[in-house]
């Protein structure tokens, strides 16, 4: 048993190792969000499946839109990702501070790099998906809803209790703050709020959350949910009783088996097979 043990958490150890760093923009940036650190060079991780032919999805980590959650809303689901035959991107995307064309611009470029690069990274260009919790929710929907060309356009989107809505009636005042400003217009708040821009184009969706959440409110899944059956688009949509908010790979949810159940399920009668 020891031997099967050490086994498995080699193989692991090899997985999450196994990675790439890409960057972005490498011919410089195509737009400004006025902070000149190092930390906002928006930058590639790639986890290469064992597979052939796989599928991807690129994560966007929450935080506001002030920050990333690097690792329990992006690293630590790598390893289980490639276990499921799929090729996982982690993208360090840049902050808006207040330009909301920043990060929608990374979101659109990550997907470019990645069907560019199908052929050397042995994946699939017909099935990479965008992924997001929270604040990074929004980007991934915001990319679902607002992608540019069919180049850009997502195969399937996948969000963790994701901040949906625009309307500060309920949406996470923080995140909105950051993208839009203090005082942003009807028609950005709007635009902003996507469950407003569904059609039946945007690709399918499988969303969390929990009932309990106190930081963004469970009606921006079940609005975005029901916009989506609205245009027939193909979505599922589970809620948990507890939970709060950003539990992200964390063992300490406690529906941490159920919500990694359910998008394995439907992963494999959605995308891998």
């Amino acid at each position: 048993m020891r031997k099967v043990l050490f086994a498995l958490m080699m193989c692991i150890a090899v997985n999450v190792g196994a990675q790439t760093e890409v960057p972005l923009w490498p011919d410089g940036l195509p737009n400004s969000n006025g902070l000149a650190d190092s930390e906002q060079q928006p930058i590639l991780t790639v986890y290469k499946s064992a597979q052939a032919n796989s599928p991807t999805i690129i994560i966007c980590p929450g935080g506001g839109y002030s920050h990333l959650a690097m690792n329990h809303e992006g690293h630590d689901m790598a390893a289980w990702f490639n276990a499921q035959g799929i090729t996982y991107i982690i993208l360090k995307y840049r902050m808006p501070n207040g330009n909301y064309e920043v990060p929608l611009s990374d979101a659109e470029q990550a997907i470019r790099i990645a069907r560019k690069n199908a052929e050397a990274w042995n994946i699939n260009p017909n099935k990479v998906g965008i992924m997001g919790a929270s604040a990074g929710g929004h980007l991934a929907s915001t990319l679902a809803t607002h992608y540019s060309s069919k180049e850009t356009r997502p195969d399937f989107q996948i969000l963790m209790y994701p901040v949906i809505t625009m309307d500060k009636g309920y949406t996470h005042q923080g995140s909105r703050n950051n993208l839009l400003g203090e005082n942003p217009t009807e028609e950005l708040v709007k635009k902003f709020s996507n469950e407003l821009q569904v059609t039946p184009e945007t690709p399918k969706a499988f969303i969390i959350f929990s009932s309990n959440d106190g930081a963004v409110p469970v009606a921006n899944g079940v609005n975005y949910y029901m916009a989506l059956v609205k245009n027939n688009v193909s979505a599922a949509f589970h809620t948990y009783p507890i939970g709060g908010h950003g539990w992200g790979f964390r063992d300490n949810f406690i529906y941490k088996r159920q919500w990694t159940g359910e998008l394995e399920k439907w992963l494999r009668e959605e995308i891998i097979n």
